[in-house]
């Protein structure tokens, strides 16, 4: 990450609350570092996805710098919610005909088998606001390592955790979704087609 902390942690205020020099200076500090976490996100989707890194980072930048009510702590909390409308975006651009069993290993460390099935979003976010209410020390890990496309090193860093407890959250974390996303496709596939 490489804009100055103390600058990002500084516009931030101003910039939600709409200032347009903050607004103005803010973007470029930040502009690398979200399109990284874009590219990240985009090496998951399919490969004729309408939506360019260029034009997710826009758009989430948008929606960051709007929310009136958004509080952010520090850049680092600014980065996982970035993380998290990056994410957003993305699910609600997924088409709702996807096929439900589309990617048994959502959370792989390898980004080329990442990359090979395209994830169910929708399973994942509702994975995802399970884990958040039922392990919340896990959820930052895998909003900075998944979504954010960091190292668990970075996160390590980021999180000011031990990178022993970052990589057992993350171990953790990704059975556990894997798991529930594996029970709400099985459920799903279970139901008769009349019943929604």
């Amino acid at each position: 990450m490489s804009d100055s902390p103390t600058e990002v942690t500084y516009l931030l205020a101003p910039a939600r609350r709409g200032e347009a020099d903050a607004v103005d200076r803010l973007f470029p500090l930040i502009y690398d570092e979200l399109k990284r976490i874009a590219r990240a996100q985009m090496q998951r989707e399919r490969p004729d996805h309408t939506l360019q890194p260029t034009a997710l980072v826009h758009e989430a930048y948008l929606k960051l710098v709007r929310q009136s009510d958004a509080s952010y702590d520090d850049r680092t909390h600014f980065f996982r919610v970035a993380a998290q409308a990056i994410r957003r975006i993305l699910i609600d651009q997924s088409p709702a005909r996807r096929p439900l069993l589309a990617h048994k290993h959502p959370l792989n460390d390898d980004p080329a088998q990442s990359k090979a099935a395209e994830p169910d979003y929708h399973a994942l976010d509702r994975a995802m606001k399970g884990l958040a209410r039922e392990h919340p020390e896990c959820t930052a890990v895998v909003e900075l390592r998944y979504y954010a496309g960091l190292s668990e090193c970075e996160v390590a860093q980021t999180l000011n955790l031990g990178l022993r407890t970052v990589q057992r959250h993350w171990k953790f974390a990704r059975a556990w979704l894997q798991r529930e996303m594996n029970a709400s496709t099985t459920s799903t596939i279970a139901k008769p087609s009349h019943v929604r």
